[in-house]
């Protein structure tokens, strides 16, 4: 039995006994990968701190043969994101981030830039109030990741919407935070990515409107 190590950000945390949790993680150098974090549920339990909604932290596992289930051996916490926590909006954001991308992505397939950039934009959603750019830039910047970057001079936006969407793609976190799309700006690329989301993964996860501040 393989044991790995790496860097990653917990997606998702989901029951598997009374006492244990599968954890499923965005990794610096193995992409997407669940793993079982045996006895974490229990008081005295090491995982205990260690592991929840967005921290990020150094961890080993052994690789299974048999599944793509992997146990988790050691973790070292090194950012809890605690300030999401406080702010309804941000975790939404985050939220939703994370949904696209376990949507999106294969398992064990290796995106260090994605895990770099959403590991940033967790840390950048906790130093602002959300804002629908934020949502835009990591639709942007994901389908960057996956190949599929809209062909924006082919695409019916505007010109002002259009350099917007480049921008979103040139800049990182703080700067996009500082675009200010006007009110039909913003109606236009949130309407453009949606098509465009729409058609190439089918289906949005659950949460795009109210990670855009939008009617649930």
């Amino acid at each position: 039995m393989s044991i790995e190590s790496t860097a990653g950000v917990v997606l998702r945390l989901r029951p598997l006994t009374e006492t244990s949790l599968i954890v499923n993680w965005l990794t610096r150098d193995f992409g997407r990968i669940a793993t079982v974090a045996k006895g974490a549920r229990r008081p005295k339990s090491p995982f205990r701190g260690q592991i929840d909604l967005f921290y990020v932290a150094d961890f080993s596992f052994s690789r299974s043969r048999r599944s793509d289930l992997h146990t988790l051996r050691e973790t070292r916490l090194l950012e809890s994101n605690a300030g999401l926590r406080t702010d309804l909006g941000s975790l939404r954001q985050a939220s939703y981030f994370a949904a696209l991308i376990e949507q999106t992505t294969e398992p064990e397939t290796p995106l260090p830039a994605l895990f770099a950039r959403f590991a940033r934009l967790l840390r950048q959603l906790q130093n602002q109030p959300p804002n629908p750019q934020t949502v835009f830039g990591f639709e942007m910047k994901l389908l960057e990741d996956l190949g599929l970057t809209p062909k924006l001079g082919e695409a019916r936006l505007t010109p002002g919407s259009r350099r917007i969407l480049e921008k979103l793609l040139e800049m990182d976190w703080p700067a996009i935070c500082q675009l200010r799309p006007s009110a039909a700006q913003a109606t236009e690329i949130r309407q453009f990515l949606h098509g465009f989301l729409i058609y190439h993964i089918e289906k949005i996860p659950k949460g795009r409107n109210r990670a855009l501040g939008c009617d649930a």
